[in-house]
């Protein structure tokens, strides 16, 4: 099938390499522009550009869709069907019918819960039990489209939004293949609105643990934040990163330490249970195991955390 492909992330990438793999031209993929990045602020391709510059494919960077310049370049490549996976601007009308089989969405959650931006960490954050992949034919709204295929996984109990994230690419991937495949007798199902939630943004705000919450709640913050951009406290008032944790027994005033030992961690009281830092880098020092972080840091059992 010939397609117009649009993505920007690393979620997009598998996604483009599995419909070259399965023999479908690519006219064209639209991915965003290249923004600086790092402490250098070095101008930096989107990973989905890479791999299409690595395969021949014209890539185009428009700052907006709505002009009748870039409309009139789409309805140019004459596109069966546009995929979409991460592209990160909504389609305008005008778009959306130019394909004759649609603009296809591969979106990384079990919709209608978790539109937006950041499902997949969203999922972990809030505690699902299990995540997935969707693909739908785009409308004019946000996610709200008709769904066409779901693929449904379990969270691991340890599993942070990372690896899920990873997990879920490779799995969109084959799902969007296999959609493409079927596309002919799969019958479109319409989203419930009453199920459906938002995963906004994810923001450095968000990161700073309360320690008044479930040792839980707190865990599955960490997780879901890991690797960006990372759950934060404080310790004897230098910012403390957290990038894993485990729920453990325990008691006290939330944000308390109740244990700190090179052999057994550095254990937290929360609003109820209590965390072990299994993971943690203090500002301006690296990134180590908590036992690591003992043997050359003396923190005194009752210091309270995030004060």
């Amino acid at each position: 099938m010939r397609l117009v492909f649009m993505g920007t992330p690393d979620f997009a990438v598998p996604s483009l390499q599995a419909l070259l793999d399965a023999g479908h031209e690519i006219a064209a993929v639209y991915t965003q522009p290249d923004k600086p990045q790092g402490r250098k602020q070095i101008l930096t391709a989107p990973p989905v550009k890479e791999l299409a510059l690595r395969h021949g494919i014209p890539v185009y960077q428009p700052g907006t869709l709505k002009s009748e310049e870039e409309q009139a370049r789409l309805r140019g490549l004459a596109p069966e069907a546009i995929i979409v996976a991460a592209y990160g601007k909504l389609l305008p009308r005008a778009v959306l019918e130019i394909p004759p089989r649609g603009c296809i969405n591969v979106h990384g959650s079990l919709l209608p819960r978790w539109r937006g931006a950041a499902p997949i960490q969203w999922a972990v954050i809030a505690g699902d039990p299990v995540a997935g992949v969707t693909t739908m034919q785009m409308a004019e709204g946000l996610d709200t489209g008709d769904m066409l295929l779901k693929y449904e996984t379990p969270i691991g109990a340890r599993e942070t939004a990372g690896e899920l994230f990873d997990r879920l690419a490779a799995a969109g991937a084959a799902l969007l293949v296999e959609t493409l495949a079927q596309l002919d007798t799969i019958v479109p199902q319409p989203q419930e609105e009453a199920q459906s939630c938002y995963a906004h943004m994810l923001d450095k705000q968000m990161a700073v643990i309360d320690w008044s919450k479930s040792a839980r709640e707190i865990d599955c913050l960490i997780r879901g934040l890991n690797p960006w951009p990372v759950a934060l406290t404080t310790l004897d008032g230098a910012r403390l990163k957290v990038f894993a944790a485990e729920v453990v027994s325990g008691s006290g005033a939330a944000g308390a330490v109740l244990e700190s030992d090179p052999k057994k961690g550095l254990l937290v009281a929360c609003g109820t249970g209590a965390l072990r830092l299994c993971e943690i880098q203090r500002v301006g020092g690296k990134r180590m195991r908590d036992t690591d972080f003992l043997r050359g840091h003396s923190v005194e059992k009752q210091t309270v955390l995030g004060e």
